[in-house]
């Protein structure tokens, strides 16, 4: 029944698949091409199914571990198997996801990210320091955010890009949400100048560091 479920749903992708779609996600690293919108819908439909999720998983086919993770219990994971699950996350696309919607929900989720944060690959401690950040916007209460700030000042200008992002993200929010850390964050941001020169659509915030963090304080005054 399980392998029926796997390919009929494997097969739903396939019609779902957009070569348009493809050529624009590949550009950012993620080969596939079914619009999130539609891979959403079909989530909403099948519903929460833990087994499907594992063998969808299985299939190391980018929609289809988007698919998993959207249907998955996090909480039924055990703790080696997301360790085992982020270093098989591929793309962008499927690593942020697995961060954001799984590990985030875990109950190991700070062992996972004191683990990941001082792993030898970059993009598994990238996933440490999403998490990093995630604690200094929402539960900051024991981190040593001088600390954090020592680390980024002297790594992050030659990180790999991912690890380099999420560093710059942590840097960030360190300084909206921490207003005693501002002043330095911010100094860190200008001298690095790291994403300076990111190319930023209209009504978006650059993800430079002194603008990013400018503009959310700005706006947390203005509410």
């Amino acid at each position: 029944m399980a392998e029926t479920m796997v390919a009929e749903v494997m097969a739903e992708l396939a019609e779902l698949e957009d070569p348009k779609i493809r050529e624009v996600n590949e550009r950012h690293g993620d080969d596939h091409g079914v619009n999130l919108g539609k891979l959403r819908a079909l989530a909403k439909r099948l519903k929460t199914q833990q087994e499907l999720a594992c063998r969808l998983w299985e299939t190391d086919d980018t929609a289809a571990k988007l698919l998993a993770i959207l249907i998955c219990r996090p909480k039924a994971f055990e703790r080696d198997q997301l360790d085992v699950m982020v270093r098989e996350a591929r793309t962008p696309k499927v690593h942020d996801w697995l961060v954001n919607y799984v590990v985030k929900k875990h109950p190991q989720s700070e062992e996972l990210r004191l683990a990941w944060s001082a792993d030898p690959d970059p993009v598994v401690a990238s996933a440490g320091w999403a998490l990093t950040t995630e604690r200094v916007t929402k539960k900051p209460e024991g981190l040593d955010l001088e600390g954090l700030l020592d680390v980024i000042e002297a790594e992050m200008k030659d990180a790999p890009d991912r690890l380099q992002w999420a560093m710059n993200h942590c840097l960030a929010q360190i300084g909206i949400e921490h207003a005693e850390h501002r002043a330095r964050a911010l100094d860190i941001g200008e001298r690095l100048e790291v994403l300076k020169d990111y190319p930023t659509p209209p009504n978006c915030t650059s993800p430079f560091a002194p603008i990013w963090i400018t503009e959310m304080v700005r706006r947390q005054h203005d509410k």
